[in-house]
């Protein structure tokens, strides 16, 4: 007999509005301009400085090995305290060092000879490199370059400009670069355009990426990135990090208004199209010997993209053009901070690098194996049996385990000592490090040598550098930055330039002792110390008035709940006052109204449909294996659903989707344990999605997905259909108003279309007949 319930409830009409959401800024565009300055340029530069002969000759060219320059310097200061004793590109990703996933990926993608450029710490780059296999490649080059008073990439450039080492084509990359993509579409692209238009120097390789638009930034804790692309010829004719939100505009030519948080584009009928995206740039550049001559040409350039890039596009005299490659299923990004340490290191657990992975990326370390949801052990382990290692952790070859300790979603290096009752979740702990009984680790790098003494806590987003000593008892307060080194007093007052002079002194001494030696070469330089507890040894870095922002933005510790509600409130706000002319298709194109095509319309809504799907999915699946609370689940759900301009059944279908593909890939011997499946993670996740949920519109469209899976994409589900409905009825995730008015649309619909109504057809004859039961029975 089916069991009645569920509540009535009225069908909500939704406004479609096309909304795109940008920072706080106004934008000035002229299409019709830009494209009048390319068309009607001079051929001034034609004969242009290069760094190496370049020949005419196609076969010639073939018989040019492909290069590669590699930056070991990110010329930056955001991962201090660490990079005052190690240099970034060194620092361990899921236990191997940066550096190697970038010399893997140029191998793999056929580059045959690399040129490392060190700067900062540059003695242990060339130590590591020496020690290792990657100098006795066969087919494979690797050369270091040293120069000790390079500050920036502008200044690499040149350095290696003036070693005329580059013969042809080369690829620019630095090394905290991750990527499994392939070159050779690629690089073909970035030829034939150079046979064609010698003023087309480089292309980049980009991707689409939807940033987060409460707290404007992306999955990688970058900042909004702009781009402004001819969607024809693929060239890049405008890029920005970031609005400068002090003058309140960004200037691209004519005309355009943005006004936060949605955006009115009026532009010029004579210009066919010209795609907006939001991107993420992925700082691969396939780059012409002339690259390397720009440079040097003009020592105004320092940063590659906000000074070069940038540079280039607004110059309207040389002519010279830069191209992108987008890529989809590839993988490719840059660790700019610890929010993408944090995320990539997560990417690479969970596979999306392959081959770039836990149990393929020794290099010389003891073999890792893979087991069961995602967890990487070392055959060499000492593991108490009441100890428990949770889904998509990394442990380290001669790592102790003591009794009753918890290791969740983290990676532990080699040879660590771990206590009895301790709780590390989300963190990273790298090598050495000796964690006493009764500590709590939350979402935290530690590294190497580190000592946490007896029932001590790390709140989220502390960062403890080399051998720093945490005091029994002691709580180190959240986003804490401690190091042997006490802060410089003032910091450097240039992004780019990651090293002021006390500091490349710290380089030198560090190479070559530990860290007493360096501790009294900067004696006079820095500020007062502050202790960890008893026995305790470390300096906690204050932050900088404005500077808690930055750490909670850029910290390996999820973005605050309340900080995502208030930028979420303060969005919403905006939007309920924003002029209705003010929007924008979801695709975020612009386009002459005299040319619209339908088709292209369907297309980009599909696109859109498509990434915003992926994107929830890819949430849900993080807050599985994160353990996420359901409660911050739904507020990124909600800042996916103002970024793609999506209404709440969209998000039920998607969230319902993501939950169903999660079951079906959860191991299962039958259909009984499918069904378990699904019905643990409605269980578990029931609050999330019934927040969406709340009217006919968003249960009918539960209801289309899942036969759309049935259909397509997961046809295992097909013969439980009946059953799972009726678990969706039972448990108030779909009411009886929306089951019948999915059957009552389905009245008309061709044979095909009505199969899962038929199989349904008893449960929905219940349906109907079950009131009047009710009925009979009170009388």
């Amino acid at each position: 007999m089916w069991q009645k319930g569920g509540r009535e409830s009225k069908r909500t009409k939704w406004n479609n509005k096309a909304i795109l959401h940008y920072s706080h800024c106004k934008v000035l565009l002229s299409l019709q301009a830009k494209q009048s300055r390319n068309q009607n340029r001079s051929k001034m530069g034609a004969q242009k400085k290069s760094g190496a002969r370049v020949s005419e000759d196609p076969d010639e060219l073939v018989r040019i090995p492909l290069q590669a320059i590699l930056l070991a310097d990110s010329f930056t200061t955001k991962f201090r305290p660490i990079t005052l004793e190690r240099p970034k590109v060194l620092l361990p990703l899921v236990n191997v060092p940066m550096i190697n996933y970038t010399l893997t990926w140029l191998e793999s993608a056929g580059v045959e000879e690399v040129f490392v450029f060190c700067c900062s710490h540059s003695k242990q780059v060339i130590n590591y490199l020496e020690k290792s296999e990657w100098l006795s490649q066969p087919s494979f080059t690797v050369t270091t370059i040293e120069s000790q008073n390079s500050v920036s990439a502008g200044d690499a450039l040149r350095v290696i400009y003036e070693r005329n080492v580059i013969q042809g084509d080369f690829v620019l990359i630095s090394g905290d670069t991750v990527s499994n993509m392939s070159l050779t579409q690629a690089l073909l692209e970035h030829k034939e355009r150079r046979k064609k238009d010698n003023n087309a120097v480089m292309t980049m390789v980009i991707k689409r990426s939807k940033p987060n638009p409460a707290i404007h930034q992306s999955r990688l804790g970058t900042d909004e990135l702009f781009m402004a692309i001819d969607p024809n010829t693929k060239q890049l004719v405008y890029y920005e990090d970031r609005a400068d939100q002090s003058r309140g505009t960004l200037q691209l030519d004519k005309s355009l208004l943005v006004d936060n948080p949605s955006l009115s584009l009026h532009h010029d009928k004579q210009f066919t199209k010209l795609a907006i995206s939001y991107l993420q740039d992925c700082y691969i550049d396939i780059c012409s010997p002339e690259v390397l001559s720009l440079f040097t040409d003009n020592f105004d350039y320092q940063h590659l993209r906000r000074h070069f890039v940038k540079g280039l596009l607004l110059d309207d005299i040389m002519g010279y053009k830069i191209f992108v490659h987008e890529i989809h299923s590839d993988y490719a990004a840059r660790i700019d901070n610890f929010r993408s340490y944090d995320t990539v290191s997560k990417d690479i657990i969970h596979r999306w690098t392959y081959p770039l992975v836990p149990d393929v990326m020794n290099f010389g370390h003891t073999a890792t194996k893979l087991e069961r949801q995602g967890m990487y052990r070392a055959l060499e382990i000492s593991q108490s049996q009441s100890a428990v290692i949770g889904p998509f952790t990394v442990i380290g070859s001669g790592t102790k385990i003591g009794n009753h300790s918890k290791i969740l979603n983290s990676v532990i290096g080699e040879g660590c000592k771990i206590g009895s009752n301790v709780i590390i979740e989300g963190c990273y702990i790298w090598d050495n490090i000796i964690i006493e009984d009764g500590c709590k680790l939350q979402h935290a790098i530690v590294c190497d040598g580190v000592i946490i003494k007896s029932g001590a806590v790390l709140e989220p987003g502390v960062i403890l550098s080399f051998k720093v000593v945490v005091g029994p008892e002691f709580v180190v307060p959240a986003y804490s930055k401690v190091s042997l080194f006490q802060q410089p007093i003032e910091e450097d007052s240039d992004e780019e330039l990651e090293y002021a002079d006390s500091t490349s002194v710290i380089g030198s001494q560090v190479d070559k002792s530990d860290v007493e030696i360096a501790s009294k070469v900067l004696e006079t330089n820095f500020s007062p110390a502050s202790q960890l507890g008893v026995g305790g040894a470390g300096h906690v870095w204050s932050t900088c008035e404005g500077g808690l922002e930055e750490e909670w933005r850029h910290s390996v510790a999820p973005i605050p709940k309340d900080k995502i509600q208030e930028a979420i409130k303060t969005m919403e706000d905006d939007m309920e006052f924003a002029p209705d002319d003010m929007f924008l298709p979801p695709s975020g194109e612009l386009k002459p109204n005299s040319n619209d095509s339908d088709d292209d319309d369907h297309e980009d809504s599909r696109d859109d449909s498509y990434y915003f799907e992926k994107e929830v999915e890819a949430t849900f699946l993080r807050a599985v294996h994160e353990n996420i609370q359901e409660s911050h689940l739904i507020l990124e759900i909600n800042s996916l659903k103002l970024s793609y301009n999506k209404e709440t059944s969209d998000c039920a279908g998607a969230l319902f989707y993501a939950m169903m593909k999660y079951a079906l890939d959860i191991p299962h011997s039958s259909s009984d344990g499918l069904l378990q499946n699904v019905q643990g993670v409605f269980t578990k996740w029931k609050k999330a999605l019934t927040s969406y949920l709340n009217g006919n519109d968003e249960q009918i469209e539960v209801i289309l997905k899942f036969e759309e899976m049935c259909l397509e994409s997961a046809k295992e589900f097909a013969p439980l259909f009946t059953t799972i409905l009726h678990h969706l009825y039972n448990d108030d995730f779909v009411e009886e108003n929306a089951i019948l008015s999915w059957e009552d649309e389905k009245k008309d619909a061709d044979e095909a279309d009505k199969v899962f109504v038929k199989q349904a057809q008893k449960f929905i004859q219940w349906l109907k007949e079950a009131p009047e039961e009710d009925e009979d029975d009170e009388e």
